[in-house]
């Protein structure tokens, strides 16, 4: 798409269209950057000064600053969102004629309509959809399903019998169904490895980050549900279960057995413990530490800092009480505040 006026951008998307509608528009870009032929958006108030010297074309702002935009603006309830939408339009995937290189290992039954990289490999008995992209130096193990429009950048790796459902985009580096992190310990102190016989099931519509690993499950499947985000470097374990539409930032890692519920977020370098569950609408603030099962919608935030594990479990019961604690100190001061009401007229006597 070489160029749209601003007035097709409301009809397509709507919001209320303040100034010229006749204005063409080629990208998106920030407020500080865009040129006369470019989009840009405000969302957060905090940028709100930016609107007086922005050269954009046009705008895409909520009705509380539309006052303050000297250029065209389109009004609007989420800004970011219509913006989020805008791109898409201005940016739509690319995609080339198939082409299936000469290098590449091929030991299944693939549709015209797959490309396959340089160098990658396809293992006997995968089902591979309609328009698939697999990009140089992949490897999709034997028994793999990948669905209908999926996209997997360069060397990511498909463990056997692994599961992607439709619209999935894999970047690069990510391996997906590499045995979880399963052993028994003898009574010698060495390690038994399990099997890990489950697999990693991925729904429609989900994207996973670069060098990201879904580890497959030791019986049960890792299951990774519609429209679900994975960010870059994100370590998911063996058995977990991510709900649909859930977002989760870089560098979270997740123990295993893990069940996120629908539409939560967690914010880069969090840590989700083994067996835990977090309830549907969680959010999870960057950087804490979630020790257990969170069971009502939310934000949560904290972290402990590292103290011998006796001392650790001693000092955490004490700050669990710490808001009785406080109550019992405000009670305390009344009283004393109180008596020392009731004695000052005896000293005066």
């Amino acid at each position: 798409m070489t160029s749209v006026r601003v007035d097709e951008i409301v009809a397509r998307f709507g919001g209320e269209l303040i100034g010229d509608g006749a204005r063409s528009i080629v990208q998106v870009a920030t407020l500080d950057h865009a040129g006369a032929d470019e989009i840009s958006f405000l969302a957060n108030p905090k940028y709100r000064e930016r609107l007086g010297y922005t050269r954009a074309g046009a705008v895409i702002l909520g009705r509380q600053a539309a006052a303050d935009c000297p250029v065209t603006c389109i009004v609007c309830d989420q800004p970011y969102l219509y913006f989020a939408r805008v791109s898409q339009w201005l940016n739509p995937r690319s995609r080339s004629a198939p082409l299936r290189h000469p290098t590449a290992a091929i030991e299944a039954e693939l549709p015209a309509s797959v490309s396959v990289g340089a160098g990658a490999s396809i293992g006997k008995g995968c089902v591979i959809g309609e328009r698939v992209e697999i990009g140089p130096g992949c490897v999709i193990g034997a028994g793999s399903c990948i669905g209908d429009d999926t996209q997997l950048y360069a060397n990511v790796t498909v463990y056997p019998g692994s599961v992607a459902g439709r619209r999935v985009i894999i970047h690069a580096g990510a391996v997906i169904g590499a045995d979880g992190f399963g052993f028994a310990r003898e009574a010698d102190g060495s390690w038994l490895k399990i099997p890990q016989i489950g697999r990693v099931v991925i729904g429609d519509d989900v994207e996973i980050g670069a060098n990201t690993t879904i580890d497959r499950g030791a019986l049960d499947d890792t299951v990774i549900e519609d429209g679900v985000k994975l960010d870059n470097q994100i370590q998911v374990g063996h058995n977990v279960r991510i709900g649909a539409h859930s977002a989760l930032a870089g560098c979270v890692g997740i123990a295993g057995s893990a069940t996120i519920g629908q539409r939560c977020t967690v914010g880069g370098g969090a840590v989700i413990l083994g067996h835990v569950t977090l309830a549907a609408d969680v959010n999870v603030s960057a950087g804490t530490l979630v020790a257990k099962s969170i069971n009502r919608a939310g934000t949560y935030t904290g972290t402990v800092p590292f103290l011998e594990h006796a001392n650790w479990l001693k000092n955490f019961s004490q700050l669990r009480h710490l808001e009785a604690l406080a109550d019992k100190i405000r009670a305390l001061e009344a009283q004393v505040a109180h008596m020392v009401r009731v004695a000052e007229p005896e000293k005066k006597s």
